[in-house]
């Protein structure tokens, strides 16, 4: 077989491998190993070719108005495809990040809190959904797995769980997770089942630990000759906003952004949020600040990216290796005479960046479809040959990564949020005049958001011509709009597996 035909079967073996979900073992070895016979040349061996790895970096209360403070993300942008219509389950970190191990609907997971009888990691955990998350599928498919950084709130270091030794959830190689990181410094991490702690010393910066811990990670998976999945789930830029000493000076005089929603109430607000006052002078102060040191911390976030990433190189994985960057959830400062916070359904809170590279994605491309935090699990299902449960409610984004049009996702997300938020000790517990709204349930598309609250009040913002969400105009819509929007959201609020969910997200 001549080298040049062995390299051509190796191309096309790659992209079968890389683009199409579920093909058997079977098929892929006869792939791999067919022989194509030509003129006389001396023979090449056909190679197997490697599942891909995968980086993915999480952050906390990241919102889109902190890229431009993210060079490295920016680089990414420009390699990889950006989705800009991507939407978190709920904006609160544990049930976005159940949402995100599992695929999975909070009406599905049943974790719509951060702690209580409805969230948390003792539901996620007590309620057996551990067992069911992208790491364990990509484990039995000989993955090596790591956990970096932050899990589910509620978890402790030092938490048996019922054994001897602290406790690691089942499908992770190497778990390397915090419980009160957010201060950055201070903390205690299990280290596969060993509780360390760190100090306060400019290198025991969180961080930059987890950004070393990753490295490592990487060029021992790459020296084994294993496919990886490595999470890293930093705190920043979480408040308190702690950033790394290097960086607490930067940014002097920077201030929160005024667009459009800044100190600004929305028309027919609803009844939570009516009547709120104009920001006083001591809140915009204080709004400026702490932006100012979320710019500052994710300095640090930038620089794991650039650390991760750089290791994949000196590994030699950096080619078959998909790096994707998010947020659990984004985070409004002074839109709609809100302090800082989240919880709502404004895009400030529930809009947040998705960035992904790797092969076969076209560089610089962006999306404007529905996707959202459901969807990754799949994706990295799919990516590593793990079968997808019918249970998972979300899809694969390959056929957008791989250059599909879109013609033919979904053009709706669902959003589910339980409140208001009384638990005492939740480090998402909103301050005064942060905004904690009641439960409701929310469709996000392209064009408009349509909210409905457990109290009977409503929301619709038209996304077209009122792109900062300033106008409530729920109020003018027709009684059939209204019902076949409701009906709409009612069909994604019942919808319990992928079928299904795929099918009433086609609004």
């Amino acid at each position: 077989m001549h080298a040049s035909t062995t390299i051509s079967v190796m191309t096309r073996t790659r992209r079968l491998l890389l683009c199409t979900a579920g093909a058997t073992a079977a098929l892929v070895a006869a792939v791999a190993g067919a022989h194509v016979t030509l003129a006389a040349t001396r023979p090449a061996a056909a190679a197997a070719v490697a599942p891909p790895n995968i980086v993915f970096v999480l952050t906390d209360d990241l919102s889109w108005n902190l890229i431009k403070y993210l060079p490295q993300v920016q680089k990414l942008q420009t390699q990889g495809m950006t989705f800009n219509d991507y939407v978190v389950t709920d904006s609160l970190c544990c049930p976005s990040r159940s949402s995100i191990f599992s695929g999975r609907f909070p009406h599905d997971t049943g974790v719509f809190t951060n702690g209580g009888n409805d969230g948390g990691f003792d539901y996620f955990h007590g309620h057996g959904e551990e067992a069911h998350t992208f790491a364990t599928a990509l484990q039995a498919k000989g993955y090596r797995t790591a956990m970096m950084g932050k899990y589910l709130n509620g978890y402790e270091p030092a938490n048996t769980e019922g054994g001897t030794l602290p406790y690691v959830p089942p499908g992770w190689s190497e778990w390397d997770v915090a419980g009160n990181g957010y201060p950055e410094f201070n903390y205690d991490l299990n280290q596969n089942h060993t509780v360390v702690h760190y100090g306060s010393q400019p290198q025991d910066y969180l961080t930059d630990v987890l950004a070393g811990k990753g490295s490592t990670f990487i060029a021992n998976s790459a020296a084994a000759k294993k496919p990886f999945l490595l999470e890293v789930a930093t705190f920043a830029p979480h408040a308190p906003y702690t950033p790394a000493p290097r960086d607490a000076g930067d940014f002097p005089g920077l201030t929160a952004p005024r667009g459009p929603a800044f100190n600004t109430l929305p028309t027919n607000a609803p009844p939570w949020l009516a009547g709120r006052t104009p920001l006083t002078a001591a809140e915009k102060q204080n709004i400026d600040t702490s932006f100012r040191k979320r710019a500052q911390a994710v300095q640090a976030v930038d620089k794991l990216i650039g650390t991760l990433r750089a290791a994949l190189t000196n590994a030699g994985v950096a080619g078959n290796t998909y790096v994707v960057f998010s947020s659990d959830n984004g985070y409004h400062m002074g839109e709609y005479r809100l302090n800082p916070g989240k919880m709502t359904a404004f895009d400030t809170d529930i809009r947040v960046p998705l960035v992904v590279a790797g092969p076969g994605i076209a560089a610089g491309r962006s999306s404007t479809s529905a996707v959202a935090n459901i969807d990754l699990a799949p994706t990295f299902q799919q990516l590593g040959g793990a079968p997808i449960a019918s249970t998972v409610d979300g899809h694969s984004l390959l056929p957008l990564l791989h250059g599909g049009s879109g013609a033919n996702w979904r053009t709706a997300n669902l959003v589910e949020h339980h409140g208001p938020d009384t638990t005492a000790g939740d480090p998402d517990m909103p301050a005064p005049n942060s905004g904690n709204p009641p439960s409701y349930e929310a469709i996000r598309t392209h064009a408009y958001t349509y909210v409905e609250y457990v109290d009977g009040s409503k929301e619709y913002y038209d996304h077209v011509n009122d792109p900062n969400e300033l106008h409530n105009i729920v109020g003018t819509l027709t009684p059939a709009r209204l019902a076949q929007l409701h009906t709409a959201l009612t069909n994604l609020e019942n919808c319990h597996s992928g079928t299904a969910c795929w099918s009433a997200g086609h609004v």
